[in-house]
């Protein structure tokens, strides 16, 4: 086996790990969004996770970032540190987890696109057909959940897609040479200045009197959503290529549902598991396709 077969393979196990982590994060911002509000949670999360950030690079004696790498940080904080968690937040006020973990489903593609834009990578014809093949499965699927309709929140999860696809490329591209670790530490710990005045007003504003039940979803969305999670992401997107690792996430929505299941007692029937069984298929395939980087 060549060193770039390991490489990428590492990324592969890498990047499915972080994934595992991330697909319990909709069932939880539920739990806490039923009696916190979500904008409190979305930004709330970044604060308890920024101040493990402060004392993990201070640990690591990390240098501080140059001029370009803080631009690609306040892309990475735009994009993972508050638009995915704002506009996700909102939506799980309205619909179940398992809704949104399907319409999330098209993340993996939206990862690709903003790879090949942004970095220029060029997946072959084959990848392609791949991720749009595991894309509609999934779009297929919600809509299938939603007799033919999307919801309104939809319009909500679709940004946070764009969000995260958009911080998850810039992360997975600065993640080679800053490294994960410092990566999601630096955008959370640069984003601290504006967000937690805000959270403080919110908390102020909205008042912070939850169950343990919402404080114990608002803080695996703190620690391992918005944190730990990423250690993991971006190394493996570093290692394996960002289209590559991405379609990682295509097995994301049924871990999700999952989770949905068994956090949240919400319904997983035979359809849902012959719709995964399709989507890893498709995922191997992908994962087999000629990616030039």
């Amino acid at each position: 086996m060549s060193a770039v077969i390991r490489q990428e393979s590492r990324g592969m196990w890498l990047g499915t790990v972080g994934v595992a982590i991330f697909s319990l994060t909709l069932p939880f911002t539920r739990m806490a969004v039923a009696e916190l509000n979500p904008v409190l949670v979305a930004l709330g999360r970044a604060v308890v996770a920024a101040i493990g950030s402060g004392l993990l690079l201070w640990w690591l004696g990390a240098p501080r970032p140059t001029r370009s790498q803080l631009r690609a940080l306040a892309v990475i904080s735009l994009g993972v540190v508050v638009g995915f968690p704002v506009l996700s937040s909102i939506a799980m006020r309205y619909v179940p987890a398992s809704h949104g973990a399907i319409v999330i489903g098209v993340l993996p593609l939206a990862t690709a696109l903003f790879g090949a834009l942004r970095f220029g990578e060029r997946p072959s014809v084959g990848f392609w057909i791949a991720a749009i093949a595991g894309s509609v499965l999934v779009i297929a699927f919600a809509l299938w959940q939603g007799g033919g309709t999307l919801h309104a929140a939809d319009f909500a999860l679709f940004g946070a897609v764009v969000a995260a696809a958009m911080g998850y490329a810039e992360g997975g591209r600065l993640s080679q040479t800053m490294g994960g670790q410092q990566v999601i530490s630096w955008a959370l710990l640069l984003s601290m200045p504006i967000l937690l005045p805000v959270t403080v007003w919110l908390g102020w504003r909205y008042g912070i009197d939850a169950s343990p039940k919402a404080w114990i979803g608002f803080g695996y969305v703190s620690l391992f959503s918005m944190f730990i999670g990423f250690f993991f992401w971006y190394k493996g997107l570093a290692l394996g290529g960002i289209a590559r690792v991405g379609q990682v996430q295509l097995l994301q929505p049924f871990l999700t549902l999952i989770g949905a299941a068994l956090i949240l007692g919400e319904k997983m029937d035979a359809n849902t598991v012959l719709f995964a069984i399709a989507v890893v298929a498709v995922v191997a395939v992908g994962r087999r396709m000629t990616i030039k980087r």
